[in-house]
């Protein structure tokens, strides 16, 4: 209670201050009165006297001077809006009412343009003249109809000869683009004549390359729709072949009409049009521009026929606003509209395109990994890059402007749009790297090696691309991030030294991850194990399947798969390196002929060898080394083999069975522990085992 009455009575002293200004402001002479003049007033009252004393407490002067600087500023903020306001109508109004006084004068202007041009044929002559722009806009198409007439018997080793399916649409535009420019250039003009057959020149070469362009693309929708039709594929991603020509068709007369007016504008300015009469002379052209997007939008092909007309009525009041957008000289504003509008579409048409390219020249692109990166992520990365400079163009911030501008617009519209460029480099950058790397990866299969050195050398392409992939990718997501940061006004000095001394922070509070980390650092270093390869560290043993930065992956052979930390590895034997020694101890009678047995593990050995299976994975093939020992019932004698590493233990297996067959053959026996029974009452025994088996033939039990 006690505070809302204390607002109130702060409300009603500045309404009360408020009033005295303005009666001050209008009244001047109001102080200048005589005191002798003023009638005595009477003793005020006691609530006057108190409203008095508290307008002299510190707070309340405090809160007076507040408000009152307050009110300026906000009044002008207001003005400030409302001036910006008012210039944007200025702007309008300015730029209608000069185009609109073009008008007045442009009669007068085509007289002086006309005077000046025939005058220039007058004197270098008609015939010459007609002949040379005859020449610029028939040369070009009859040497592309001479080329398409002797291509057309060769169109198959055409095809092969570029690697790819849509050769005959490029190289007759290219074979037009290079007849046209010869043309210009073998010509001499006069100075108006030049400007304007450049601008045609330009203008042919345009509206050529769109038509190819245009063709290509919707070959590529064609097969590539044909394609999922072929694999039964039942929701197509492409569309039909009529919707490509419909767009193809509406698109191509767009860019046509635009280019030929763009030609007719800039031919005007040569010959001595201002820049309201060309500003005129556009926006008339514009009209057919907005009647050829409006006639695509209602008569574009519908998935559903019943469909209602409220996106057609939508897109043409948004097309009637672009061009009044336009007319009213707000270029920017424009501009932006239509990236809203197109920007997506353009993408997905270029994505569209790429796909259906790669589906259609599979075989092309198969072996250019890096081209086919290229198309998928340059396209989309330089159609984003290029809108939006030219958006920064007509906001008025060029590259000139942003890199020596020092207001806030042209720094944040640096930070911006060097941020977008930015982003998409690192963007392209990646993929490119990601897909080269992948590609060594598929290529360098350990499987596929001849030799063991190749393998090795496969093994560890394995092992460490993964992990440089992975911080690759790091340190381009950190370097794009700061570089961004840069662009915006952002100082990234302060971030790094925190990023350093929170990196000392974690590195002692995770002392263990900093260990794990570094130990397989230099495990891979001093390239301890590969994937694929068998190790022993400790209780862990497997095969290498995988690494981390902190840990490996090893999958036992009974099937269990173990992440053990870099940091817990310690000693590690690899029983995949280089080759191995596999002992085999065999137990003999006394009575064998060791020197036969020699002749037969040596003839064995042999034979292991020259097995095809077998030999290429034996280093040093089976021998006997000796007699090891004398055991309590056999003679101990030592085998050995040296083989490739994992090899060992089909070939030992192997090797044992033809041991057994072998010596069977030969009359060689192994030594078996036996045990003999031997006491001083053996006659005795003989006796009455002797009795015992007489009475049993006779059938009768023996006496006790």
């Amino acid at each position: 209670m006690k505070r809302g009455m204390a607002g109130g009575l702060k409300a009603v002293l500045f309404g009360i201050l408020a009033l005295l200004a303005l009666f001050s402001a209008v009244s001047p002479g109001f102080s200048q009165t005589p005191p002798a003049q003023v009638p005595a007033a009477a003793t005020p009252p006691a609530q006057v006297r108190e409203m008095m004393e508290l307008m002299q407490t510190p707070e309340v002067k405090q809160w007076i001077s507040t408000q009152m600087a307050a009110t300026p500023a906000a009044n002008a903020a207001s003005e400030n809006q409302m001036s910006v306001l008012s210039g944007l109508l200025q702007h309008a109004r300015r730029h209608v009412s000069m185009v609109s006084d073009a008008a007045m004068t442009l009669p007068s202007q085509v007289g002086n343009a006309s005077s000046l041009f025939f005058g220039e044929i007058a004197v270098t002559g008609w015939p010459r003249m007609v002949a040379q722009f005859l020449a610029i806009f028939l040369l070009g198409a009859i040497v592309e109809s001479i080329a398409r007439y002797a291509f057309r018997r060769r169109r198959r080793r055409l095809i092969e000869m570029a690697g790819m399916h849509l050769a005959p649409r490029v190289i007759p535009a290219l074979i037009f683009a290079a007849a046209t420019m010869l043309t210009l250039l073998s010509l001499s003009w006069p100075p108006f004549s030049q400007s304007i057959a450049i601008v045609c020149v330009v203008a042919l070469i345009v509206q050529r390359f769109t038509i190819c362009l245009g063709g290509v693309l919707v070959d590529l929708i064609g097969l590539a729709r044909a394609d999922e039709e072929r694999q039964g594929i039942t929701a197509p991603i492409m569309p039909g072949r009529d919707v490509a020509l419909f767009w193809y068709r509406r698109c191509a007369t767009f860019v046509i009409y635009f280019i030929f007016g763009w030609a007719a504008i800039q031919s005007m300015e040569p010959l001595g049009y201002t820049p309201s009469a060309r500003l005129l002379v556009g926006y008339i052209l514009g009209i057919g521009l907005l009647l050829i997007a409006i006639e695509a939008v209602w008569s574009r092909p519908h998935k559903d026929e019943k469909r209602g007309h409220g996106t057609s009525w939508a897109l043409t009041v948004y097309f009637l606003l672009l061009w009044s957008i336009w007319v009213a000289g707000f270029n920017w504003l424009l501009w932006l509209g239509i990236y809203v509008l197109l920007l997506p579409r353009v993408l997905a048409v270029s994505t569209l395109a790429v796909r259906s390219l790669q589906q259609t020249e599979a075989s092309f692109l198969a072996t250019r990994r890096i081209a086919t990166v290229l198309l998928d992520r340059g396209v989309r990365a330089l159609i984003i890059a290029v809108a939006a400079i030219w958006l920064g163009h007509m906001l008025g911030v060029g590259a000139d402007t942003m890199a020596a501008g020092d207001t806030m617009v042209d720094k944040i519209a640096r930070g911006v749009i060097g941020g977008i460029v930015i982003l998409l480099a690192a963007d392209l950058l990646w993929h490119v790297i990601k897909a080269y790397i992948n590609g060594k990866l598929l290529d360098s299969s350990v499987d596929g090696g001849t030799t063991d050195e190749e393998k090795a050398k496969r093994a560890r392409i394995h092992t460490l691309l993964p992990i440089f992939r992975n911080i690759l990718a790091v340190v381009i997501a950190v370097i794009a991030v700061l570089m961004v940061l840069s662009g915006l006004g952002i100082e990234i000095g302060p971030l790094i030294a925190g990023a350093g001394v929170v990196g000392v922070a974690v590195g002692f509070g995770a002392q263990t991850i900093v260990k794990d980390v570094i130990s397989g650092m230099f495990y891979l270093w001093d390239d301890a194990f590969r994937i694929g390869e068998y190790i022993e560290s400790g209780s862990h043993k497997g095969v290498v399947e995988a690494f981390s930065l902190r840990s490996v992956k090893l999958r036992h052979h009974r099937g269990p798969l173990t992440t053990v930390p870099f940091g817990e590895l310690g000693a590690v034997k690899n029983l995949n390196r280089d080759w191995t020694i596999d002992k085999i101890s065999l137990n003999v009678k006394y009575d064998t002929d060791l020197v036969k047995a020699k002749k037969v593990i040596k003839q064995i050995g042999q034979t292991l060898l020259e097995n095809p299976e077998f030999g290429p994975h034996i280093i040093e093939t089976l021998k006997m080394k000796g007699v090891e020992q004398f055991g309590e019932f056999a003679i101990e004698i030592r085998l050995s083999m040296m083989t490739k590493p994992g090899e060992q233990f089909v070939i030992r297996r192997n090797a044992l069975a033809m041991i057994r067959n072998a010596f069977k053959e030969n009359d060689i026996e192994f030594a078996v522990p036996t045990v003999q029974v031997a006491g001083d009452r053996d006659a005795e025994v003989d006796a009455a085992v002797a009795r015992y088996a007489a009475h049993a033939r006779a059938g009768s039990e023996p006496a006790a």
